[in-house]
């Protein structure tokens, strides 16, 4: 198991009139080449999670294991944990700094004491991999479009070669064509590199359709974890939560409640329109 949470809580303000409790009582296993969606309401306590497992926030109490060790117990190398857990923010263009693309991927490796060669080596494998084009490595970060920048600094993780990738909202502010890109990418990667990815998203199209398992986070609590296609046939639970499913499980119950046959499962086009065809043949093969 690379990750896991036992019973960890974590309070805001602890002792003061603004104390909140964020996160409560959190038991979590993440294994390896898992891509896991991560959902919730604003203020739900998703984003405070995601920062325990890289040990960006420490725990008010609990335990925070990677790879079987307590991440905050004396000696333990947090800075070594970083370059394995891997961690983009909802804005990652914020954290271009450098003058040019190479220097600004580079940047990770060099914190992690390799050559100058090797460091390049990183950086242009990564680049690669997060789609971005050779042209592209002398021209300032702040000059790409907001879609490359995303791509950038996905890469500049990617070249610390982490096992956990987290993205948090990386496709905020993108329009739809470079929502697509940065999905597909993420998705490429996991495929291609075999790394864990977490995806923290507001939207659920998009986790029913990359994520193999998703978690739910509600007022600090895991309130569901499992496989997309079960998690949202609780649909009207996660609307009380101030969620929704995507909007392909909402038309295939109205589908089954005027009495077609389909799967109340499927949760993306693809697994609809298998089942609503599926559901057409069989009609009509009882009219026959």
């Amino acid at each position: 198991m690379l990750i896991e949470l036992q019973n960890v809580c974590y309070t805001y303000g602890a002792g003061t009139v603004y104390e909140v409790s964020a996160l409560k009582d959190i038991n979590l296993k993440i294994g390896e080449g898992e891509f896991i969606g991560v959902i919730g309401h604003t203020g739900s306590g998703k984003s405070t999670l995601i920062q325990h497992l890289n040990g960006l926030i420490r725990p008010t109490s609990g335990r925070i294991l990677y790879e079987g060790k307590d991440i905050w117990e004396e000696g333990y190398d947090l800075r070594s944990l970083r370059t394995h857990v891997g961690l983009v923010f909802q804005y990652p263009e914020n954290q271009l700094f450098e003058t040019d693309v190479l220097k600004d991927v580079m940047f990770g490796p060099k914190n992690q004491g390799l050559s100058e060669a090797d460091c390049r080596a990183r950086a242009v494998e990564a680049l690669k991999q997060a789609g971005i084009p050779e042209d592209l490595y002398t021209s300032s970060p702040f000059e790409l479009s907001g879609g490359q920048k995303r791509r950038v600094a996905i890469a500049g993780v990617l070249a610390m070669d982490p096992e956990v990738l987290i993205l948090d909202e990386p496709t905020a502010g993108l329009d739809p064509a470079g929502r697509d890109e940065i999905l597909h990418q993420i998705k490429y990667l996991r495929d291609k590199r075999g790394i864990t990815i977490l995806l923290v998203s507001h939207s659920m199209e998009d986790v029913a359709q990359y994520a193999n398992r998703l978690l739910v986070v509600h007022e600090g609590r895991i309130a569901f974890d499992g496989h997309p296609r079960r998690v949202f046939t609780h649909y009207k639970e996660l609307e009380a939560m101030g969620l929704a499913a995507p909007q392909i499980t909402y038309i295939m119950h109205a589908l089954h409640d005027r009495g077609l046959n389909v799967e109340l499962r499927a949760t993306t086009v693809a697994e609809a329109k298998r089942s609503i065809l599926m559901a057409l043949s069989e009609r009509a093969s009882l009219k026959e």
